[in-house]
């Protein structure tokens, strides 16, 4: 049988790192699982170039220094790491202890918190499969390396977060970026959307019609939803941020209280499930804001009231760190 845990995490995310961290603070054995091969979730899969301008304490950060940041955190307390793992069974065994199998084996656990942020996730195309053939050859949905994008004229369709965010940022080395958006309001923050509209030039309210090129993307053909004519740009890469398609995977099967996506949680991070908690962007509840300070708080509250369920002597208040001598030595 596989070694018992007091404490498995499902996911590598901000949440579920700072979640390690305070589970070791707390003296828990700590397990932590991941589908992906690296720790940071969906910041390192998808924007671990992109600033983050809302965690405390910082100005501006980087999506990878901050998963850096947060593993070299987690990993003050050795907990086991297990990556590239993807969980697809839970079972309650007879000694009320749980029984996580993934696709490489099983997991003993005798609570579980449940950091799987949106689950399985795809991104959301433009949806013309005349377009798939450029996939790799200037199409893209995700932003992989930004110096790509160096002296090159680069075309983004989008009118979120994303799709500003990295206008901003490639308006710095591209020679020429466009935004493309079906509507004349963009759904991002506001000092965000007039630094755009200062640097980038704005193609709205527009969608892409035609992709051309021999191989690699040469123009694209641009139709206007306001009765302008069509507009043929000549651009080197297209990138197309729409959102992602997800679903919380097995998860759903785990007999989880949920609403819709998400998994319903009370003021503890409590399931329906005993022992069983969940934070971040995979929990939900009424009025919660989807932010990465948010899932740290749940974090904290997360391991602290399951460490009094494994010791009802234990208080849910640790103590204030500052009153503590970490493995740093500090």
């Amino acid at each position: 049988m596989p070694d018992l845990y007091d404490v498995t995490i499902v996911g590598a995310g901000p949440a579920g790192l700072y979640a390690a961290y305070y589970a070791g603070f707390r003296k828990l054995r700590t397990k932590i699982i991941d589908s992906l091969a690296e720790a940071g979730g969906q910041i390192t899969a998808l924007y671990a170039e992109k600033g983050i301008y809302d965690v405390a304490g910082f100005t501006a950060i980087a999506g990878k220094d901050l998963v850096r940041a947060l593993w070299d955190q987690a990993r003050q307390y050795d907990p086991t790491v297990c990556l590239g793992e993807q969980a697809t069974d839970l079972r309650r065994r007879d000694d009320g202890t749980w029984l996580l199998t993934t696709d490489k084996g099983e997991h003993a656990t005798r609570t579980l918190l449940l950091a799987s942020g949106i689950g399985l996730f795809t991104p959301r195309k433009l949806g013309n499969p005349v377009f798939e053939a450029f996939e790799g050859s200037g199409l893209s949905y995700v932003m992989e390396d930004p110096e790509d994008c160096r002296g090159k004229r680069v075309a983004i369709v989008g009118g979120g977060d994303s799709a500003v965010d990295w206008a901003n940022h490639l308006a710095e080395i591209a020679e020429t970026v466009y935004v493309i958006h079906r509507r004349d309001e963009f759904r991002a923050h506001e000092a965000s959307v007039d630094r755009m509209r200062a640097h980038a030039q704005l193609k709205t309210p527009g969608q892409v019609k035609e992709i051309r090129g021999d191989g690699q993307i040469e123009e694209i053909v641009l139709a206007y939803t306001d009765g302008a004519p069509d507009e043929t740009l000549q651009v080197d890469i297209l990138l197309a941020f729409l959102g992602f398609i997800s679903n919380p995977g097995p998860i759903a099967e785990w007999g989880l209280a949920m609403n819709k996506q998400h998994i319903l949680i009370n003021q503890k991070c409590e399931t329906n499930l005993p022992g069983v908690y969940a934070i971040g962007d995979c929990a939900g509840f009424e009025g919660k804001p989807k932010l990465i300070s948010v899932g740290f708080g749940e974090a904290a509250t997360a391991v602290n009231n399951a460490a009094v369920f494994l010791d009802p002597r234990k208080n849910v208040f640790p103590g204030h760190s500052s009153n503590l001598k970490s493995p740093t030595g500090l």
